[in-house]
């Protein structure tokens, strides 16, 4: 019986080519895209799940309010971990890290580099985290200053195959032994690095410069914990600005959410050593995506499957009378359904390995085959083939299947009125999804875009960053700016795509206000094309009165420059600000200019209050900006590689450009973007499937009608209307549904933003007209073919 089903089933394949290939590549193009999107969900799913901790690790975050000003970072002061190790038992031990937003400059014998994933920690890290040493103890390879971790690809690209353990690295003109060797990052963690060194940080309470990690003991209860911590931050004294109308106070975040949450919760990370941040609302898309592509796949295959049963009245008719039961019916063309969903997920898979290298390109991962050829990845597989196959083929086996003998025999076999309702409204569903997802795609991309050309305040095209150089900065910076080409040069602690430095300043009037900090080279207005609205910007008096001034006190030969929201949230205009005397961490200055407002963070955050004050003596610079005109850039290039190297040692060249620092803000948006676009058009190829199939059907079942309507003297033009009208409305129909709901959806999704697109009427219009542009097409292909076909042919069949 089995072989005998086998056997029909290959030749009912056979026999509908055009049928069946339809359907297998519906199939296997649905399927093909669920395990791509299925993959990647999957790794930013298991991020840091790896770690043997993971249950039990949380990560420190700060929050405190100045004046009335929030800021939540995840930033933490470096008491904070050895304080509530020694107060709480319930903390095991912990682990601060820090870097420098500057590449650290690594020499080995002759070779030289700028490496960027460069962590300080403490002694505990391998306690708390599990990744692997491949040789070293993990109990002693960090226990002391100028012992260094280096990865396996550092190994290589250092030492080849030689033996690392026991060399020295020159770092800060001291010598780091090589103490360990650990494993390559896993690419599902958030936390990266290629050399790792022991850091004695102390115990402060200042600066928020380190990320803090506890390891808590078996079932710590984290809510109840964190609540304990709070309570004891707010009666700590010797916490600045812990006083009445202010606090400071510390929140636990559990590893495993960082990744995914962390964005969500206003506490982002932009650091080297950190992953980009991932967004769960992507996830929740993405697999949202999945499920539509797999629906409309599934729903392809019963339109297919019921547009072809017209052919197979007869075969259940001469079953039926030889005695065949229902069950053994639904048997057969549920079987039929599984070996086609099984011959779809082989494709799928092969389909899916060939595509990995393209869509790691696109969604900016590491994903490799091997998540799918596991054991447990091939039954889930298989499972989901067997899942797919039955709700595709449900519906057709039933009905086929249970039609009465007699109806068969006496009319032929006909679904005219059986399940009209239920085929119009897939054909409705596809094209809900269809229109939502050409809303969805235009609105995202409407909005990537804008953040892309949106005026940030500042100047960032062809403004190279270059790591900052301490020692004859100036004679470097004149040299640089003689350059053809070159038109200005300045410095600053970080890049004003973001600014980290949290501070704060108070007034006269005893006004305390949270806001980020800035330090910057005089030349820094000029170079990054800040606009001044009110006062002057700082000159070379300026510098040279702070240069040479050692006793700060009430001089007043501090200058600063507040951004707009700093000067309203301290109570002024931009004109009233200037030549006030404020305080910022206690140092006195007076206010020299209000610069308009530019952003220091991504679109997805107000614009934060700044002040902007000057550096002379180099202490913080980190940074260096060299603005160019856009002629001859490989030129103006090669004239600063060899100004660098005549007069910078011991430092190799290495540069990027400032937007590319922006567009890094995006990563997740414009990677989730790209995958968007692309399963989304996929989607709608899928959906157009569907509606070949169902005017397939509706031509087949009305063959006799049009045959009679063309011998009574119809036209092609009235024939193709009569065929195609029923359909356009469902697909308008589709179109009203889908509208609200993708406004709703995407307006939900803007909300993340601060600084966001307005939704226009025209986006729904144009998916409208596409969408019902792409109907025309498909159903004038079926209906003008069934037009010209010759009437006397069609009669006689029918």
């Amino acid at each position: 019986m089995f072989r005998n089903y086998l056997k029909i089933a290959f030749r009912n394949l056979a026999k509908n080519k055009l049928y069946s290939f339809v359907n297998l590549a519906g199939l296997t193009c649905g399927i093909t895209c669920c395990i791509l999107i299925g993959m990647y969900i999957f790794h930013e799913l298991t991020y840091d799940r790896f770690q043997k901790n993971a249950n039990s690790i949380v990560r420190i975050t700060t929050e405190y309010s100045i004046g009335g000003t929030v800021v939540k970072t995840p930033g933490t002061p470096t008491k904070a971990g050895p304080l509530f190790t020694r107060t709480f038992p319930q903390v095991e031990t912990y682990v601060r890290m820090s870097e420098s937003t500057d590449p650290i400059v690594v020499r080995f014998g002759n070779k030289t580099f700028n490496e960027k994933r460069f962590l300080f920690v403490d002694s505990t890290f391998f306690k708390v985290f599990s990744f692997k040493l491949i040789e070293g103890n993990p109990e002693d390879v960090l226990s002391g200053p100028n012992k260094i971790v280096i990865t396996e690809a550092m190994k290589q690209k250092y030492f080849g195959n030689e033996e690392a353990i026991g060399k020295t690295f020159t770092i800060f003109s001291q010598n780091f032994k090589i103490t360990g060797v650990a494993e390559n990052t896993p690419t599902n963690s958030q936390i990266k690095f290629d050399f790792l060194t022991y850091s004695n940080q102390g115990e402060e309470w200042i600066h928020l410069s380190n990320f803090t990690y506890l390891l808590l003991r078996d079932k710590t209860n984290i809510p109840a914990l964190e609540k304990n911590i709070i309570s004891f931050m707010k009666v700590q004294t010797d916490v600045p600005n812990n006083q009445t109308g202010n606090y400071f106070i510390f929140h636990l975040e559990p590893l495993t959410r960082v990744h995914l949450y962390a964005s969500q919760e206003g506490l982002s990370s932009t650091v080297v050593g950190l992953d980009p941040d991932g967004n769960i609302v992507y996830i929740y898309v993405l697999s949202l995506i999945a499920i539509l592509i797999l629906c409309i796949a599934c729903v392809n295959y019963t339109n297919l499957a019921i547009a072809q049963s017209s052919g197979r009245s007869a075969e259940i008719g001469v079953r039926k009378v030889m005695g065949a039961r229902y069950w053994q019916l639904f048997s057969q063309f549920i079987g039929e359904s599984w070996l086609m969903s099984m011959i779809a997920l082989t494709l799928a898979i092969i389909a899916a390995i060939m595509l990995l290298p393209v869509f790691n390109e696109v969604a900016g991962k590491q994903l490799t085959a091997d998540m799918l050829l596991n054991p447990i990845s091939l039954f889930v597989l298989i499972l989901s083939g067997l899942l797919i196959g039955l709700a595709a083929g449900v519906y057709p086996a039933i009905v086929l299947s249970g039609f009465k003998l007699i109806k068969i025999l006496k009319a032929g076999f006909s679904f005219t009125k059986t399940g009209g309702n239920f085929r119009k409204s897939l054909i409705v569903f596809q094209f809900m999804i269809s229109v939502f997802l050409i809303v969805s795609t235009i609105i995202i991309s409407q909005q990537i875009a804008y953040m892309q050309h949106k005026d940030l305040g500042y100047d960032k095209d062809h403004v190279l960053v270059l790591p900052a150089v301490h020692q004859n900065f100036e004679d470097l910076k004149s040299a640089i700016e003689r350059i053809p080409n070159v038109k200005k040069m300045s410095a600053a602690y970080e890049a004003p795509s973001v600014v980290h430095w949290d501070d704060n300043v108070t007034t006269g009037s005893g006004q305390n206000l949270a806001i980020r900090a800035m330090p910057v080279d005089r030349d820094i207005v000029q170079t990054l094309g800040l606009q001044i609205i009110a006062g002057t910007d700082y000159t070379l008096t300026d510098f040279k009165a702070m240069d040479t001034n050692t006793v700060r006190g009430e001089d007043q030969h501090t200058f600063f420059m507040l951004n707009e929201t700093a000067a309203k949230d301290l109570g002024w205009t931009p004109e009233e600000a200037i030549g006030k005397i404020i305080h910022r961490s206690n140092e006195p200055g007076t206010i020299k200019a209000v610069v308009k407002d530019f952003h220091i963070a991504s679109l997805h955050d107000p614009i934060s209050p700044l002040i902007i004050f000057l550096d002379p003596k180099n202490m913080f610079m980190q940074t260096m900006f060299v603005k160019i005109s856009g002629s001859n850039i490989s030129g103006t290039l090669a004239s600063l590689k060899s100004t660098w190297n005549e007069r910078v040692t011991g430092r190799t060249f290495e540069y990027r450009f400032l937007d590319d620092d922006y567009n890094t803000l995006y990563i997740s948006e414009q990677q989730t973007g790209r995958i968007f676009s692309i399963f989304s058009s996929l989607a709608i190829l899928l959906a157009c499937l569907g509606l070949f199939a169902l005017t397939a059907y509706s031509v087949v079942q009305r063959t006799k009608e049009i045959g009679i309507r063309k011998v009574l003297g119809a036209s092609v033009k009235s024939i193709t209307v009569l065929v195609s009208k029923d359909f356009l409305k469902l697909v308008l129909l589709a179109v009203l549904i889908a509208s609200p709901v993708g406004w709703f959806a995407m307006h939900s999704w803007l909300q993340d933003f601060a600084y966001r697109i307005n939704i226009s009427w025209w986006v729904f219009f144009t998916a409208g007209i596409i969408a019902v542009s792409i109907a025309i097409v498909i159903l004038c292909f079926h209906s003008i073919k069934a037009a010209l076909a010759n009437p006397i042919t069609s009669l006689r069949s029918e």
